[in-house]
């Protein structure tokens, strides 16, 4: 009867040993999941704010691309003007 009482309490203490195990296993797992769904929230959050830089300096490049673009235009008027003035100059002295 010893013998059956003290096999009993080896294999209890085995399954409580056991299900220890398993219960931190499944504690460090829900852990793991909590932080993965806080770190892919946290991730959604930058990728949001990353596109939305990007769409701002898209937007500045195009606005400099339109001023190069102006102040290009201004110079050929310039160059233009004094072009036409000069030959208008050539006329009047003739």
């Amino acid at each position: 009867m010893d013998a059956v009482r003290s096999a009993t309490r080896v294999a209890d203490l085995l399954v409580a040993t056991v299900d220890g195990g398993v219960q931190e296993l499944y504690i460090n797992e829900r852990r793991i999941e909590f932080e993965a769904r806080a770190l892919l929230a946290t991730i959604a959050r930058y990728r949001k704010q990353i596109d939305q830089w990007l769409a701002a300096t898209n937007a500045i490049n195009s606005v400099l691309k339109e001023i190069g673009d102006f102040e290009n235009w201004m110079k050929i008027m310039d160059f233009d003007c004094k072009s036409i003035n000069a030959a208008i100059r050539n006329i009047h002295q003739s």
